[in-house]
């Protein structure tokens, strides 16, 4: 490759209806990370994919407007003359720590009111958000929006000259930041259910990973951009952000694992369905009934009299055995 092309296109029509790709983007993120997180409650018999559905309606409705609202005040300068700009959505602008801090505890909550511990809750969304926010910055390519500083590396973006920002010559290629924050993310994601599957942190333990380590990645990848944004001693504002996530998130899992909030575990669940289905039948223990080849049913306590009955104490056959130990 000699660099990434953007689309020309970031909507298209269907009949009467238009949609775009940015709000398409964000719907598809969603819907992946509804589908893992029902997934990973059923798996531990915590919940089902009804209850992942109907949590994340309200905690995405909360995150969507955190997120739009962290945008807001974070470029306000933008929106000083413009307030009709504010509610437009589909021309980009949502900050995932706004959506972060308002999704995740009204989804929590909400978890709660279902009967689902919000530890649990928050285990079983930590590798569903990075997902879904993955799959939501392809919103941003299509946009040609929020790339990095010029560069010609083999993956440099190309942006078309209505996007391009001012001070650029026409031709220019970029840090694809999107792209960066996207394999992030997914990259996440995999390690997180990974760390789940190998060692099975304590309950809630996967989310403050999560939190620290999308706050990592996020500096990094902020500290490529060029969009206009708010600076402090240096930085962009949300690098700021993102330092706190990491070391929010850092001293959320110590504290976690001083005080590890153990998982309920059934010890009969351990995937032997035989073993199960003679408990739900009482065919194990005392009192049990077995079948004889004739098909007639005998309790097992009636065979063991019955064997006992049948017993002469005086058959010679026994004594050799009782006589001579060393048999």
């Amino acid at each position: 490759m000699s660099s990434i092309p953007s689309p020309s296109f970031n909507s298209f029509d269907i009949g009467p209806l238009s949609l775009n790709i940015y709000g398409l983007a964000i719907a598809c993120g969603v819907i992946a990370a509804v589908w893992l997180f029902g997934k990973r409650l059923e798996e531990r018999n915590a919940g089902t994919t009804d209850d992942a559905s109907s949590i994340a309606v309200w905690a995405v409705i909360a995150g969507v407007i955190g997120a739009r609202l962290y945008h807001v005040v974070t470029d306000w300068d933008r929106f000083t003359d413009n307030y009709a700009a504010i509610p437009k959505l589909w021309e980009g602008g949502l900050g995932i720590p706004g959506g972060l801090a308002a999704g995740i505890p009204v989804g929590l909550l909400l978890a709660k009111r279902k009967g689902i511990s919000m530890s649990m809750a928050a285990t079983c969304a930590a590798p569903a958000i990075p997902l879904a926010q993955a799959i939501g910055r392809l919103g941003n390519y299509f946009n040609q929006e929020l790339y990095g500083k010029a560069t010609d590396l083999p993956w440099a973006l190309e942006i078309d000259d209505a996007h391009l920002l001012v001070g650029f010559a026409s031709g220019t290629t970029f840090h694809p930041t999107f792209l960066y924050e996207l394999l992030w993310s997914l990259a996440l994601c995999g390690v997180l259910l990974w760390i789940d599957r190998k060692w099975r942190p304590g309950l809630g333990q996967l989310m403050a990973m999560y939190i620290a380590g999308y706050g990592l990645g996020r500096f990094w990848v902020e500290g490529l951009r060029i969009d206009r944004a708010d600076e402090l001693a240096g930085l962009r504002w949300n690098q700021w952000v993102a330092i706190a996530m990491v070391v929010g998130g850092s001293i959320a899992l110590a504290v976690m694992r001083r005080n590890p909030i153990l998982e309920e575990i059934d010890p009969f669940d351990d995937g032997d369905e035989s073993v199960t289905t003679a408990l739900d039948n009482g065919d194990l223990g005392d009192g049990g009934e077995n079948p004889t080849a004739d098909g007639e049913v005998v309790n097992d306590a009636d065979n063991a009299a019955a064997d006992t009955d049948d017993a002469d104490p005086l058959d010679t056959d026994l004594e050799p055995a009782i006589a001579d130990p060393d048999d």
